[in-house]
């Protein structure tokens, strides 16, 4: 699909390239997303951060979302520091080590943890 249309349905420049690589990986088979679900969580992370505009935080919402991963902590998430600081009444918004700490109470169901801290933010 060339980039103008991709352009016409509301994707920045950016993001329309973001986009074609997604596919031309996919295509030439540099990503096979069918093998992801074999890999570790850690895995995966490394396999599509490969991908231009593929950061760790879309990696972690493929692994929950598209995955089902049940043990995910997306520590770099605004909604969940967030939702960590108010549940914890911490003055400071947590760091990434801080949080993990914290999550591990939760472990092997991080994942849902987030789900739970992200419907607080709505109260």
């Amino acid at each position: 699909m060339p980039p103008a249309t991709l352009r016409s349905v509301g994707l920045s420049t950016q993001k329309a390239s973001y986009v074609r690589d997604v596919c031309e990986r996919s295509v030439a088979g540099l990503v096979d997303f069918d093998r992801l679900e074999g890999l570790s969580d850690d895995a995966v992370i490394e396999t599509l951060t490969q991908i231009r505009g593929i950061g760790r935080w879309s990696a972690e919402m493929f692994l929950m979302f598209r995955l089902h991963r049940p043990d995910v902590l997306p520590v770099g998430d605004l909604g969940i520091v967030k939702a960590i600081q108010r549940a914890y009444r911490l003055r400071k918004p947590p760091t990434a080590g801080k949080m993990l700490e914290i999550g591990r109470r939760w472990q092997p169901y991080r994942s849902v943890a987030s789900w739970y801290l992200w419907a607080s933010l709505a109260k």
